[in-house]
């Protein structure tokens, strides 16, 4: 049948949003709780606030994500978290101290509330690196060298300075005053750094992997590889004058630092995705080797199809209903 052929790319693509959607929404939370300042409470609690209705939804995505790598192409699924066992150990306990921490810090005493944000803040830079990590240890092909470890490191660095990023334009997007010039700020450092981080993988990910350099090098697909590099440094471009323009009057035009960022992130995922499909595991193993039975696709599809709609749906709504500026932070 032609559906079996091609539920394995049926399935990549499910994935492939999941992990997308998960790195913007999360990710904006991760980078919040990355800047959390720890000697200015008033900023904390608007930090906190602006988070708040989102942030335990938001990981839904992740769990989504694994799901489906899990169900899906569980072959792919064993190599991947015994190659990433230890990083994938240290994103659960950096996501278990963002929780915790969160709950925590709305209940104690408040000569203890400080002790609960350096937690949170701990929580989402152990969460945001561990992701790096990993991201970088896949694209280096699992590699057990110096060199490999070298990259990961530096992969960990900067995916948690791209979360500081969207994070940093999420409070300008949703805050005022004082807390709002100081995003600007952060986001105007963290903008430079990504814009490091986005040449290194540019340089490393074809240079370290052959199938990779083909691709980018190749016509035609060299032409749509070189258009995603251009397009994500004209956004970091664009991104950098705007926020030396903000705020504006009225505070028109907050959002724009957010939405660019959000294509930024899009286009650069969709650089790894193109330059990796079709395998799942690089140079190890491709959607078709590692997917399931099509009898168990096609069973998992029609769940896959009723449940992802409803979560795109509550998620969107919980946006429309928070949607605006920050409320000060109250607990009741």
């Amino acid at each position: 049948m032609i559906l079996d052929s091609n539920l394995p790319v049926i399935f990549a693509g499910l994935m492939a949003l999941a992990i997308v959607v998960y790195a913007i929404l999360d990710g904006y939370d991760l980078g919040v709780g990355v800047l959390l300042p720890l000697n200015n409470e008033e900023h904390s609690d608007e930090m906190i606030a602006s988070i708040g209705p989102f942030w335990d939804a938001n990981e839904t995505w992740l769990v989504l994500a694994v799901g489906l790598l899990l169900i899906a192409f569980p072959e792919a699924y064993n190599l991947v978290f015994k190659e990433l066992y230890l990083p994938a150990f240290a994103l659960l306990i950096g996501l278990i101290l963002r929780g915790v921490a969160f709950d925590f810090r709305a209940k104690v005493h408040l000569e203890h509330k400080r002790t609960w944000d350096k937690v949170f803040k701990v929580g989402s830079i152990l969460a945001s690196m561990a992701q790096g990590y990993m991201l970088g240890m896949y694209i280096m092909g699992f590699e057990s060298t110096v060199s490999a470890h070298a990259f990961a490191i530096l992969s960990a660095f900067g995916v948690t300075c791209a979360y500081a990023l969207i994070g940093s334009t999420w409070l300008i997007m949703k805050t005022e005053g004082e807390l709002q010039l100081n995003a600007i700020r952060w986001a105007k450092l963290c903008g430079k750094i990504a814009c490091v981080g986005i040449i290194a993988v540019c340089v490393v990910n074809p240079l370290i992997n052959p199938f990779v350099f083909e691709r980018w090098t190749t016509p035609p697909f060299a032409y749509f590889m070189a258009i995603i590099p251009f397009i994500s440094f004209v956004l970091l471009y664009v991104g950098n004058a705007v926020l030396n323009r903000l705020p504006l009057k009225d505070d028109s035009g907050c959002w724009l630092p957010f939405v660019i960022t959000l294509v930024l992130f899009l286009c650069c995922f969709s650089g790894l995705a193109f330059s990796f499909f079709p395998w799942v595991v690089p140079q190890q193993l491709t959607i078709w080797q590692a997917a399931s039975a099509p009898e168990s696709l096609r069973f998992i599809l029609v769940g896959a199809l009723i449940v992802i709609p409803c979560i795109l749906a509550y998620t969107a709504f919980s946006y429309r209903v928070f949607w605006g500026k920050v409320q000060h932070l109250r607990y009741y």
